[in-house]
């Protein structure tokens, strides 16, 4: 985790192209923040419609653009050396180390996969999802004493931050109770049924904004379901919804429902999609995310083993740090 007011930029190693684990913003990293960090916003999409032959318009759908964070940063490499030479090696060394981590060569060759920037702000570790952008670097007589000043910039994928540390709820499925066997009998006798695995109030959501639900089940299940309950909130009712999936998960297999923006996944051991088995009705996996406070989510499903489960997990959401 970054020291108060540090930041650390992050993403995989991808082919011949390493892992990126980036710290800046301080004097003891020796790439400090000339000036406070700047976070903007482009215009948002707006959906107003004018009204013909009148002086109003009809407000309409409006999307909010995602954020940029803007960065100046002194490179110093003055203490690193005793000479004019050394310090001026030891610039371009930093220099070059930063760019490395900025151009992001391997992840930009990758769809929907995001880097990570991590700050901590007032003692509340935070995260923002997105991509290096920008970086230049302003080489000036004072390179060759040590010092450089940079210019960069992250595109962010939204307009949220997000807490550093990921929440996770799980929960067995518990098989439906038998009664017992009435007669006449045929042949094959099964007792199986479908059994249930409640979260009664064992998701808290925090922050301000909905979160991004992370949805693993765990196999052997038959037409699994999971459900978010409707809730009442003072005078308002909050809706649930309901996303099944018509398919069998054998012992060991899994399915993850990531419904975070820069994923939109339904996959099936981690590789092949299954969004197409997604039962009528389950919602658009934008509209899944869980509401801020005490949430129950339910797994509904065919165990006769019993060993089925579901595991949920978060981040709790920012509007700003």
């Amino acid at each position: 985790m970054p020291a108060e007011s540090e930041w650390n930029l992050s993403y995989e190693a991808e082919g011949l192209h390493p892992a990126v684990d980036f710290t800046f913003g301080t004097v003891k990293s020796g790439f400090y923040l000339l000036e406070p960090y700047e976070i903007t916003y482009a215009d948002s999409d707006i959906g107003d419609t004018p009204m013909p032959r009148t002086d109003t318009v009809r407000l309409g759908q409006d999307f909010r653009a995602p954020a940029t964070v803007t960065f100046e940063v002194g490179v110093d490499t003055v203490p690193g050396a005793a000479t004019p030479s050394g310090r001026h090696g030891k610039n371009l060394d930093a220099l070059s180390a930063m760019a490395q981590a900025w151009d992001a060569e391997g992840l930009r060759r990758r769809f929907a996969t995001p880097a990570v920037l991590r700050t901590v702000q007032g003692g509340r570790a935070r995260r923002l999802y997105g991509r290096p952008r920008k970086w230049s670097a302003a080489g000036t007589r004072l390179t060759r004493q040590g010092y450089t000043p940079v210019v960069c910039t992250f595109a962010c994928v939204d307009a949220t931050a997000y807490d550093d540390v990921e929440q996770v709820a799980s929960v067995g499925l518990q098989p439906p109770p038998h009664r017992g066997l009435k007669g006449p009998l045929k042949a094959p006798v099964t007792m199986g049924g479908a059994g249930v695995g409640t979260m009664n109030g064992g998701i808290l959501v925090g922050g301000t904004k909905a979160a991004w639900p992370v949805i693993t089940i765990r196999g052997p299940l038959s037409q699994p379901r999971v459900e978010l309950a409707e809730r009442v909130v003072g005078q308002k009712r909050l809706p649930g919804w309901t996303a099944g999936l018509n398919l069998a998960l054998e012992e060991g297999e899994t399915v993850v429902i990531d419904t975070r923006p820069w994923a939109r996944t339904v996959l099936r051991n981690g590789t092949a999609s299954v969004a197409g088995d997604l039962t009528w009705g389950s919602p658009l996996l934008e509209d899944m995310r869980l509401p801020v406070g005490p949430q129950n989510l339910v797994l509904r499903g065919i165990d006769e083993t019993g060993s089925a489960s579901m595991t949920v997990a978060w981040r709790d959401a920012y509007a700003y740090f």
